[in-house]
């Protein structure tokens, strides 16, 4: 396995770690709420809601290990590509700034993936 494709595909597990903190115990702190641009009343009502995206960020951040940890590339490529699709559809739906911090790590993971498969 590519020494740059595993670094990079471990920066991408460490950042959605990091969203999953933010997302399941930061959301409603000053912090948390300034990261997501939210009012105190916003944060508040949907807390929940993301709680359980951070949760799934969370499984997107064990795949990742996962596949690290077994060398499966297979296994990191499928989750690569799930977060670069997470990436996209964020930028589309909520923010453009999401395709930087997700989905361009993401890919460029992917594509080092790509070429270390051969």
């Amino acid at each position: 396995m590519s020494a740059a494709a595993s670094l990079l595909t471990g920066l991408v597990a460490g950042l959605h770690l990091c969203f999953l903190v933010l997302e399941m115990f930061l959301w409603t702190t000053p912090y948390g709420r300034r990261v997501f641009g939210l009012s105190e009343a916003q944060a508040v009502a949907t807390k929940v809601l993301a709680a359980n995206q951070g949760l799934y960020n969370g499984f997107l951040a064990a795949g990742l290990i996962w596949s690290l940890a077994t060398g499966a590339l297979g296994v990191q490529a499928f989750f690569l590509g799930c977060v670069v699709v997470a990436g996209v559809y964020g930028a589309a739906t909520v923010n453009r700034r999401i395709l930087f911090v997700q989905a361009l790590p993401a890919a460029l993971a992917l594509g080092l993936v790509w070429l270390a498969r051969g």
